[in-house]
């Protein structure tokens, strides 16, 4: 038997509220998607929504419920839905894959014994002994950037010139991808991560599966070069893999490639971009940071929780369960709104505020439990690098024009951060 969900906002399908939540639009005007998150916080947390072009599903905007589900793998699953795509593009999918309703098989969409087996294959690399050895190459990295802002004579766009540049430069390194392949990898990972954005959007007939097809002739290559002659990379951990006396399978191998290429540098670009306007908007916190640097290591996971670069991920109830007060059915979906809970007032004393002492941050912008992001220690890494270099070199941050962030539901950050600024 089919299952009715009705709520006292919403009995119809595509109401103003539901096509918001899943529009790209709100999540590339900030103040647009706080007003919108705070109200379901405070009237309606867990919301059935029926957004016009998707199949329905539970937003769920609270810290304590997000926290509690992705704890709770037992009875809350990453598949068979992982992000919001529409039912034309499952469609799509599910014709080119036989039936499967994902294109990738990685860390991010399996569960237990699986998920694990994966994990393990690079935890080692993305751990802070391991990244303790990189600590010299990655300064040298900032530095690098640092001379690109300087020859700029005191005016860049922060995104496109540098913030975009580094955390990619640094993830290129750990895989062993060459230099000049960092425009392609770039490119693609934009049409992952923002196919929506006008300024991404340029080729109607590009979307999520014509990008993961040029990912996978990219990645496919890499794979053979690695296998006939390994280097001391990460492409070549992957590539050799052995899970259980058996080789990796190729679409694990392509699919464990494309999230660290992709996730590996643009939340991270996105988190040292909007960290930068934060302080720029906030200069007493600007002030604060540069009279007592030993803040830094705080200033940086406030500056992630207050990006969230990622906004969303799905989970599936695998039993009747309770949410928030609301009774969610078996197979149902529930979308956890990471940057909704990132402002919950419940976890966090007055979140819109931006402070760089912020104590004991309880955010989820790099999610929580099993899942818990395996790259947090060398992004939270290469933040503090690069703005320990940025503050020895440069002063006087002002904005040379409007700001403007992706359009995307999924993955969001800065597009542009037009800047002047002086050479201390």
């Amino acid at each position: 038997m089919s299952q009715v969900h009705v709520t006292s906002q919403s009995a119809s399908s595509g109401s103003s509220v539901d096509d918001a939540i899943v529009s790209p639009v709100t999540y590339a005007e900030p103040s647009r998607s706080d007003a919108l998150f705070a109200d379901l916080r405070a009237h309606e947390p867990v919301r059935w929504t029926q957004p016009q072009g998707f199949r329905p599903f539970w937003t769920v905007t609270r810290h304590a419920d997000i926290r509690a589900i992705e704890g709770d793998p037992e009875h809350f699953a990453n598949a068979p839905r992982l992000v919001l795509r529409s039912i034309a593009l499952e469609d799509q999918v599910k014709a080119l894959t036989g039936g499967r309703t994902l294109l990738l098989r990685n860390l991010v969409n399996l569960d237990g014994g699986e998920h694990r087996a994966l994990r393990v294959l690079t935890q080692a690399w993305f751990m802070p002994p391991r990244l303790k050895a990189l600590e010299t190459d990655l300064k040298r990295l900032a530095g690098d950037h640092m001379d690109l802002l300087a020859a700029r004579d005191g005016a860049a766009d922060f995104v496109q010139d540098v913030a975009s540049w580094y955390p990619l430069r640094v993830i290129m390194s750990i895989l062993g991808l060459p230099a000049e392949d960092e425009p392609k990898i770039l490119k693609l990972t934009q049409q992952i991560f923002g196919p929506d954005d006008p300024d991404v959007k340029t080729d109607p007939s590009v979307n999520v599966v014509t990008t993961v097809d040029e990912f996978t002739a990219y990645f496919t290559a890499l794979t053979a070069a690695r296998r006939a002659s390994p280097t001391n990379d990460v492409a070549s951990l992957i590539a050799n893999a052995v899970i259980d006396g058996v080789p990796i399978g190729d679409l694990e191998a392509l699919s464990y490639y494309v999230l660290i290429a992709t996730a590996g540098h643009d939340t991270t670009g996105s988190t040292i971009a909007g960290g930068l306007l934060a302080l720029i908007q906030h200069p007493a916190q600007m002030r604060r940071l540069r009279d007592d640097p030993a803040l830094l290591p705080r200033a940086v996971d406030e500056m992630v929780r207050w990006v969230t670069p990622v906004k969303h991920f799905f989970r599936t109830a695998l039993e009747d369960a309770e949410v928030g007060g609301q009774r969610v059915r078996k197979g149902d979906s529930l979308l956890m709104c990471y940057a909704s809970a990132n402002r919950d007032a419940e976890a966090f004393d007055d979140p819109f505020a931006f402070d760089v002492a912020r104590p004991q941050s309880r955010h989820l912008a790099f999610g929580y439990g099993p899942h818990l992001c395996l790259g947090q220690h060398l992004a939270k890494l290469e933040i503090r690098l690069f703005f320990e270099a940025l503050l020895a070199r440069f002063d006087d941050f002002i904005l040379d024009g409007d700001p403007a962030w992706v359009a995307s539901n999924f993955v969001s950050g800065l597009k542009r951060l037009p800047i002047r600024y002086r050479a201390v």
